[in-house]
C-alpha cells in the first residue's frame, strides 16, 4: 500500500476542465511506473475525466482519496 509520503502530489486545484488532465499526462511522463500521483482538483469535471483518462492511457485509477483527491497508479505503457 502506498503511503502519502510516498506519493507524488500534483495540486490542480482552481483549474479547469481539460487542465488537470494535461498536467496528469505530464506528470506521469515524470515518473517510474509504479507511482502513485495524487492529483487534488477541485473542478466536478475531474471526477469523471480522470478515471476516463487513465482508462485510454492504461494507467490505474486507484480511486478518489477524500473530496477532491484523486490517486492515479502509473504503469508502463507498452508501445
Amino acid at each position: 500500500m502506498t503511503t502519502e509520503a510516498d506519493m507524488e502530489l500534483l495540486d490542480c486545484r482552481g483549474q479547469r476542465c481539460p487542465l488537470p488532465v494535461i498536467a496528469l499526462a505530464r506528470r506521469v511522463a515524470e515518473v517510474v511506473p509504479g507511482t502513485t500521483i495524487r492529483v487534488l482538483a477541485d473542478d466536478p469535471a475531474a471526477a469523471v475525466d480522470i478515471p476516463a483518462w487513465c482508462r485510454l492511457r492504461g494507467h490505474e485509477y486507484v480511486g478518489e482519496a477524500a473530496a477532491h483527491a484523486y490517486d492515479v497508479r502509473t504503469r508502463r505503457i507498452s508501445r
